[in-house]
């Protein structure tokens, strides 16, 4: 058993296709075929198995050594870190966990401004809702995620990078328009629409404060159809700040009152695991973002 065979059980994992998993080795299927049955054979359990009905898929004692093999290739790239650190290098590969409202946001202001002064760092980003990020953080698919913390993953290590308003959107012809600022009682007879993944929770924590019970209408887990929803007069969206940024020319926006917030966190499973690329990479997008995190935060 070594490296190169651990990374294709990996790789396996992730393209469930031996002949993709080889492509991206470098090796020809048979090869790989070859190579997962030696591992069997070496083990003496089956790892992998293949059928018409379920394709590629892991055994139970598959998918347990599957995690091993993920802990030990992450253990293997602290080892080449350590070295290239010891060599004056600068390098290593950060793997990101984002939500798409993230990865269009704060992803690409982190990296620039990592790569001005750590060129040899490499990236790759994982897309998913809030909810498969922090799988993908608990499996260690990723090393470091943007998530909205909700309480229930208290196992992650988190640290506030930004603090946004929470804003309802209308129709510029919407009854409502007339009005400053947003109650929760104005909005009991309307149709709301929310983002599942990152608005809710803080959404219903408002209306429970005002002892209000919502008319939810539409939960969405992208927010740009949330916008075009809104466009069409299909009802209110109440929305992150950082999502009314671009808004229709006939959508307009409103504040809540009382204001209310929700928090964007960084996420990792394990700071002490963490490699040298990462730790750089939490350290970098906390400057970057101050101000705006609410908190002030230490990361040893």
């Amino acid at each position: 058993m070594n490296r190169g065979l651990m990374q294709l059980i990996v790789k396996i994992s992730d393209t469930r296709n031996f002949t993709k998993a080889g492509k991206e080795l470098y090796m020809t299927q048979p090869a790989v075929s070859r190579a997962v049955g030696k591992l069997e054979a070496e083990l003496g359990v089956k790892l992998i198995a293949r059928d018409r009905c379920y394709g590629v898929h892991f055994t139970d004692i598959g998918e347990r050594i599957l995690g091993v093999f993920k802990e030990i290739l992450t253990c293997f790239e602290r080892i080449d870190q350590e070295i290239a650190r010891e060599k004056g290098l600068d390098t290593g590969i950060v793997r990101i966990g984002v939500f798409p409202l993230a990865s269009s946001y704060f992803i690409p202001k982190i990296i620039s401004r990592i790569t001005e002064k750590y060129p040899k760092i490499e990236f790759t980003l994982h897309e998913g809702t809030i909810a498969e990020i922090k799988e993908m953080l608990e499996s260690r698919e990723v090393d470091v995620g943007l998530i909205v913390p909700s309480g229930h993953h208290d196992e992650l290590i988190t640290f506030p990078l930004y603090r946004e308003e929470i804003y309802t959107i209308f129709k510029e012809n919407h009854p409502l328009a007339a009005k400053s600022v947003i109650q929760a009682g104005d909005l009991m007879d309307q149709p709301l629409i929310i983002s599942k993944a990152d608005c809710k929770p803080p959404v219903m924590d408002w209306f429970e404060q005002a002892g209000k019970k919502p008319q939810i209408k539409y939960v969405l887990n992208n927010y740009m159809t949330t916008l075009n929803m809104v466009q069409e007069g299909l009802g209110i969206g109440i929305m992150s700040e950082l999502s009314t940024m671009n808004l229709p020319s006939n959508v307009i926006v409103r504040k809540l009152e009382p204001k209310w917030h929700r928090e964007i966190h960084l996420a990792v499973s394990s700071l002490k695991d963490s490699s040298i690329a990462v730790q750089l990479f939490i350290r970098m997008a906390l400057q970057l973002f101050e101000s705006r995190s609410g908190s002030e935060v230490n990361l040893q």
